[in-house]
């Protein structure tokens, strides 16, 4: 039963990452790469290995969580904002390639890195190890906002 729970996880994250891709492939090469960026923007061919790697490591700070069982009131609660922030990691996608709108999902970041920071808070409380396996996350997330707002900037 744990391996199915640990498969489940990452499969979970993945298909996020999954979900958000299809709305970021198809704009990358046209409307992204007409974008004015700033100087600090990473090469495209980053972001892949980067997501991949963050979605494994939610991925398991999920399982480290779900594993403690599910009958516990706050560990309910910490699955909860966990899929809150992961629906929102996807609406980010959705905001910025789907809609092509940097501003919009600059907005929607911010509320991407607080449900981050309270998800990493509540699994602090019953996992050490999977809140700090959420750290290389919120810290990609800020860097991402910063250059989600630079873009939104750059291209009024």
């Amino acid at each position: 039963m744990r391996i199915l729970k640990f498969i489940a996880s990452i499969l979970i994250c993945q298909c996020a990452g999954l979900v958000g891709s299809l709305f970021t492939t198809s704009t990358i090469p046209t409307w992204y790469a007409t974008l004015e960026k700033p100087f600090f923007n990473p090469p495209n061919w980053i972001f892949g290995p980067v997501w991949t790697l963050l979605f494994i490591l939610m991925g398991i700070a999920l399982f480290l969580i779900w594993d403690k069982g599910w009958k516990n009131k706050k560990i309910k609660i910490a699955m909860i904002i966990f899929g809150v922030q992961l629906i929102l990691n996807i609406f980010w996608s959705i905001l910025f390639f789907g809609f092509l709108s940097p501003f919009y999902a600059f907005v929607e970041i911010i509320f991407l890195w607080l449900a981050i920071l309270v998800t990493i808070i509540y699994f602090y409380q019953i996992s050490r190890p999977a809140s700090w396996l959420l750290v290389p996350y919120i810290l990609w997330v800020s860097f991402a906002s910063v250059l989600n707002f630079y873009i939104w900037r750059l291209n009024i």
